[in-house]
């Protein structure tokens, strides 16, 4: 199921960027990565799969990014997936904001990779994190 998935991994963090990467590369994903708001803006034109998302980016705030692109037609129906830093009383704004799952930094590789697998699958309702 993951052959050729297109995975937009936004965070500023380059070594998560780079690890991350790595290890969604060798699970069979393609990875495509943005640094910042105005990079994940451009990147998401390339019609990603699913978005891992940090909340803390330096040119913007997540949260306005997420609700970016739950907004747009051309953009509301793909998976996002929260990767924040932040304290976990975020997870609930996340989900209503449309995200199907948030995870504290760090996160467990398998679980999150296990959370991308279903929602790779078409899960549409919040998968428990």
């Amino acid at each position: 199921m993951s052959r050729h998935k297109n995975i937009l991994v936004i965070d500023d963090d380059a070594d998560l960027l780079q690890g991350l990467g790595i290890r969604l590369i060798s699970e069979g994903y393609r990875v495509t990565v943005a640094a910042n708001e105005l990079s994940a803006l451009i990147a998401v034109r390339q019609d990603p799969d699913l978005v891992l998302l940090d909340l803390g980016l330096p040119d913007g705030d997540g949260m306005r990014l997420l609700a970016n692109l739950k907004g747009l037609q051309t953009t509301s129906e793909i998976p996002v997936i929260v990767i924040s830093a932040r304290d976990a009383v975020w997870e609930k704004d996340v989900l209503a904001a449309g995200a199907l799952a948030f995870f504290q930094k760090p996160v467990a590789n398998d679980e999150l990779l296990a959370t991308i697998a279903l929602a790779l699958e078409g899960a549409d309702a919040p998968i428990p994190s």
